[in-house]
């Protein structure tokens, strides 16, 4: 009998992106995903289309074996059920091999995360770099990275919606972004009078030339507008001359000092998971460490009953 494997797994692909939006570092994924096992597959004398229950649970040890976390493991089983779903659906499979498969158990580590301080020393080098430019060309460079971090740090987008912003996104007088997040679904963010200030003048600088692209952060790139690996490095770079340790920095961090420092704040679990674009509550309760720390404060400084044994002694 012949297997159509890799043709069902391209119309896998063309469903995730025509269907549900998915982005092409997604559909990368998961075609990395399914070629991996695929190829484990095959060592073990199957296919794709053909797999079992036992096959299955051999690619997750085979994962194992490789290294691979838990978490890993996870996400590639989480890309077969999606697959398998999909043929079930479409009547390519009666039945769905993962669905008797348990998940690998994984820890869920807290975020690393920035302070306060160190946000704000990485916010205060951005502005001493604009005047210590040597020249116009740094100086606009550097100029679109004050922009770029106190947007970031403003409203916690992740970096590729960031790096990708349309021309025309700002709404209500500026004082939101439309944001375009995973699955096309669009979310308002509201802009920080820094941000505001940052962004006003980087348009300032080159509003023509970005009007023309259609990109906040237009660059000469198969995309048409700034990498994410470009504003990655760049913000490496000011971590480094702002004395702040590189391996800790990073564009997702400062999403996860985004979410941190809001709730720490007094912000609702509710309201960050909107303005993080998350789909699920369970993904923004990495962050309930922040709350339970801020509730035992809460309950110390506030409840009757908090310093009663201390009171009896």
């Amino acid at each position: 009998m012949r297997d159509l494997s890799a043709a069902h797994a391209e119309a896998f692909l063309e469903m995730m992106s025509a269907e549900r939006g998915a982005a092409v570092n997604t559909l990368d994924a998961y075609r990395r995903d399914l070629d991996d096992a695929s190829m484990v597959l095959a060592g073990l004398g199957t296919t794709l289309g053909r797999a079992q229950a036992a096959d299955i649970r051999a690619f997750i040890g085979d994962l194992a074996n490789r290294g691979f976390s838990p978490a890993s493991q996870a996400r590639r089983l989480s890309a077969l059920r999606q697959f398998y779903k999909f043929l079930h659906a479409e009547g390519l499979r009666e039945d769905d091999p993962t669905g008797v498969v348990d998940s690998p158990r994984k820890s869920r580590s807290l975020p690393k995360i920035l302070s306060i301080d160190e946000v704000t020393r990485l916010l205060g080098q951005a502005e001493t770099d604009i005047a210590l430019a040597q020249n116009d060309p740094e100086r606009l460079q550097r100029i679109r990275f004050r922009a770029l971090l106190e947007l970031l740090y403003a409203t916690g987008m992740r970096v590729s919606e960031l790096v990708g912003l349309p021309y025309r996104v700002l709404a209500d007088g500026g004082r939101f972004l439309i944001v375009r997040g995973k699955g096309a679904k669009e979310r308002m963010v509201p802009m920080s009078r820094p941000a505001r200030a940052a962004l006003e003048t980087w348009l300032a600088q080159i509003g023509e030339t970005a009007e023309q692209s259609g990109f906040l952060f237009p660059a000469n790139s198969s995309e048409g507008h700034l990498s994410r690996q470009v504003f990655a490095r760049e913000l490496k770079d000011a971590a480094a001359r702002a004395g702040l340790p590189v391996a800790k920095i990073s564009p997702h961090v400062l999403r996860h000092a985004f979410a941190s420092h809001l709730l720490a704040g007094g912000a609702d679990l509710r309201a960050v998971q909107e303005l993080l674009g998350h789909a699920d509550i369970s993904t923004t309760q990495i962050y309930t460490h922040v709350l339970d720390e801020r509730l035992k404060q809460l309950v110390n400084q506030h409840h009757p009953l908090a310093n009663a044994t201390k009171n009896r002694d």
